[in-house]
């Protein structure tokens, strides 16, 4: 074989290369733009409808403190920031902040109380049945947690 036939022969592969590549290079932006159109939505967030799965998302622009117990007189044990997402164990009516009377037994390090007033939930959020008890038991897991 001559070095003209060899050179021919390197041509037309190259060629034929070069012709599929053009065609992928088109069908790939083909579907770069055709893709936004038949994308699916954005999926929405899932309700979570079982009691120990319901969530908040503080509102207050300036946070807000935990508490020991639900009312502003107890003990600050902390302080979530605007936008926190925090789980919420259940509800009680307590006292009043600006026409909310309802506080939510959050769940975390350590159990601690939040008005309702500054919180949006999803979910479903049970009554406590016994406050004092889910304290008492709260402390009790804590205490075995730490006794080893």
């Amino acid at each position: 074989m001559s070095t003209t036939d060899v050179l021919v022969a390197r041509g037309k592969k190259l060629a034929a290369g070069a012709g599929a590549l053009t065609t992928a290079v088109a069908l790939g932006a083909t579907l770069l733009v055709a893709a936004p159109a038949q994308a699916d939505p954005q999926p929405q967030p899932r309700m979570q409808a079982s009691p120990g799965d319901s969530y908040g998302t503080i509102t207050a622009a300036r946070g807000m403190n935990e508490r020991e117990y639900p009312s502003t007189d107890s003990a600050s044990q902390g302080y979530l920031r605007n936008r926190a997402r925090v789980y919420l164990v259940c509800k009680v009516r307590a006292q009043n902040i600006r026409g909310n009377e309802v506080w939510y037994l959050i769940r975390g390090s350590r159990r601690s109380w939040i008005s309702a007033k500054h919180v949006a939930n999803t979910g479903f959020v049970k009554y406590c049945k016994d406050g004092q008890r889910d304290r008492d038991r709260a402390r009790a897991g804590e205490a075995a947690k730490h006794a080893g």
